[in-house]
């Protein structure tokens, strides 16, 4: 992967985000950290060094300062490093006792430097002073256990960040190169179907993350692709095949025409036959661009709450008279609290159940009993069309819902193979799921309620 690409990756961004914001926070909570500890290590010293002088201006006796003397002294001797320090001097300067070099006069606890008390040393200290016996006492104690309390803060605090930083920046380094990877994949996979390889598809890990989300709803719009572009395979050779009768038989109408006008004879007829075949193939188109507009979801705005199971019923009184006068029956039927709620577009539902209808009582013979009716079965609603006429061989059953596809045993009945397919664009449209079944005889259309439009 080029570099550049690679600084710009989201993982490795968001790693160094992250680091920052690491540092900074731990850089905040420091120096919290660090003021409130000063402030109460500076007590606890301050405290010491106030007890420490008081004890000694408590114990001097008036007038005994050769006892001073020696106390200061002994303290002087058992210090390390001039931890503590004491001073005791005449006010001419002159010094008695202590570790101290020099005194230097404090108003309550005071911070001074080595240099301040005569010592060689870099070390500061917090000193108190007053005059006892007509002397000067000065006693103080090192600030070297504190600074260098503050200086282990730091140094783990910068060591810290630093782990932290180089560990955030591998991390982001590292989830940047398989994120880079899986995207680069996405990529080919794009660029292989781009050159009509329509068949690849993204590979999925199994870890269900983000990545895996985007290249599943990748693969489900490239199968969608997939099917569109087989679907207008097949309507292409379909319209070839079932059009090219037509189209010939009216070109022979018309041939018939011009002969039998070029012979003085009437031509009424062979007019009126030549309308007949251009109406149908006129209808023909009009129901394929009906499906495309279905299927491209152009009525959904004509979307209102329904119940399905009004329209079965209207349609089964509609369709009554037909069937009768085709020597066939209809009979509507449901259960005492069936229905079928749906958000759906009236006159689509309605077309849909036509079809179903007009499809059985076309393909169906004399005596055949048509039944629509709507039900709710295992929690889900349930609406079926279904005849006891010649049925639908297993193996067809799939292909009928194709544009412009028909049963051998239907060439000859009325109809030009789209009805079944604009049940099937109406369905999806509105999330029904339609399938059929073997009624022994007989075949039913069921169509099933999918979750897409809840009921209420």
């Amino acid at each position: 992967m080029h570099p550049a690409r690679f600084w710009r990756s989201t993982p490795f961004r968001l790693a160094v985000a992250y680091a920052f914001l690491f540092v900074t926070s731990s850089l905040l909570v420091y120096s919290v950290t660090y003021v409130l500890l000063r402030k109460e290590v500076y007590a606890a010293l301050d405290a010491s060094v106030e007890e420490t002088y008081s004890v000694l201006q408590s114990t001097y006796s008036p007038g005994d300062v050769a006892d001073l003397l020696k106390t200061l002294e002994t303290f002087s001797r058992l210090e390390k490093g001039d931890m503590r320090v004491f001073y005791l001097g005449t006010p001419d300067g002159r010094r008695l006792a202590g570790n101290a070099g020099a005194f230097k006069n404090a108003k309550g606890v005071e911070t001074v430097t080595a240099a301040d008390l005569g010592l060689s040393t870099d070390d500061r200290f917090r000193i108190v002073t007053g005059m006892l016996d007509g002397n000067r006492l000065l006693v103080g104690q090192s600030l070297e256990a504190t600074e260098d309390l503050a200086q282990i803060i730091f140094s783990s605090f910068a060591w810290m960040s630093f782990a932290t930083s180089l560990l955030a920046v591998a991390a982001g380094i590292y989830l940047g190169l398989r994120a880079q990877k899986r995207i680069d994949a996405i990529a080919q996979t794009m660029n292989e179907i781009s050159d009509g390889h329509l068949a690849r598809r993204v590979h999925l890990t199994g870890r269900g993350d983000d990545i895996d989300v985007i290249s599943g709803q990748i693969n489900a719009a490239l199968d969608r692709l997939s099917d569109l572009m087989e679907g207008m395979r097949r309507v292409s050779a379909d319209i070839a095949h079932d059009l090219k009768t037509p189209l010939n038989r009216l070109k022979l109408i018309l041939e018939d025409a011009a002969i039998r006008e070029n012979s003085g004879n009437p031509v009424g007829q062979q007019l009126q036959e030549a309308l007949e075949e251009s109406d149908h193939i006129n209808a023909t188109f009009e129901a394929l661009l009906r499906i495309s507009q279905i299927e491209a979801g152009a009525r959904k705005s004509r979307f209102t709450t329904l119940d399905m199971k009004h329209i079965f019923e209207n349609v089964a009184d509609i369709f009554a008279g037909v069937a009768e006068d085709n020597s066939q029956s209809i009979v509507f039927s449901a259960d005492a609290e069936a229905s079928f709620p749906i958000e759906g577009d009236k006159e689509l539902l309605t077309q849909l159940v036509v079809n179903l209808v007009e499809n059985a009582i076309n393909h169906c013979p004399a005596r055949t009993r048509i039944t629509l009716s709507v039900r709710r079965l295992d929690g889900r609603y349930v609406a079926a069309v279904e005849d006891n006429g010649p049925g639908i061989e297993e193996g067809e059953r799939d292909k009928v819902f194709r544009r412009l596809y028909r049963l051998d045993k239907s060439r000859n009945s009325p109809g030009n193979g789209l009805g079944l397919s604009m049940v099937k664009a109406i369905a999806d449209l509105h999330g029904l799921t339609v399938t059929i079944e073997d009624c022994n005889p007989g075949a039913r259309f069921l169509i099933v309620w999918s979750g897409r439009s809840q009921p209420n």
